[in-house]
């Protein structure tokens, strides 16, 4: 009798993992990357960044800035409802540092408990599609979730760019306190 592995061969562990929409698209984040999920916060606008940083929110007092991921992904924008909100998210950066930033997401749906019979590899597509930041494929309620790494899911050069609109909207508006970017532990 064999023992099933922690994580499958891409990575993704089985696990709580919060579940989200983009465009038709159904996305899972673990659910311990998550520090909250906020309603449509004003985003503050800054100029000359690439246009997937949506900008900056101010959240209880902190400078955040907030990523488009449909833009990120390369996906063609929408309208913002009632239900698009801001997941405030810990990501991980090669530096070692952990940075908080918001992605903009179409909808959140709930959490799935996803097993690991419920979760597969990533399917191999041609050499030079890039799809490092997929962890793996669950499934769940007759859903495919593609499971997100979310420190992956945006290159270095786009998260220089998010620090950048923080930067800048701290220059203008000074006695804000920035996001958190800190030292990781780990």
């Amino acid at each position: 009798m064999s023992v099933p592995s922690a994580t499958n061969e891409a990575g993704a562990a089985p696990g709580k993992y919060l579940t989200f929409g983009l465009a038709d698209e159904h996305y899972g984040l673990e659910v311990l990357r998550v520090q909250e999920i906020v309603g449509l916060l004003p985003v503050t606008r800054i100029p000359r960044l690439p246009s997937f940083v949506a900008g900056v929110v101010n959240l209880r007092g902190r400078v955040i800035p907030v990523v488009d991921l449909r833009l990120a992904f390369g996906l063609s924008t929408s309208e913002m409802h009632e239900r698009t909100c801001i997941i405030i998210v810990n990501v991980k950066r090669s530096s070692g540092t952990t940075t908080v930033m918001g992605i903009l997401v179409d909808e959140v749906s709930d959490v799935a408990d996803l097993s690991a019979d419920a979760i597969e590899e990533t399917p191999e597509f041609a050499s030079n599609v890039d799809t490092s930041f997929i962890k793996g494929v669950g499934r769940a309620e007759g859903r495919v979730l593609l499971l997100l790494d979310i420190d992956k899911a945006l290159s270095a050069t786009e998260l220089d760019a998010a620090d950048h609109a923080v930067a800048s909207a701290l220059a203008q508006s000074p006695g804000q306190e920035s996001h958190d970017s800190e030292q990781s532990a780990d």
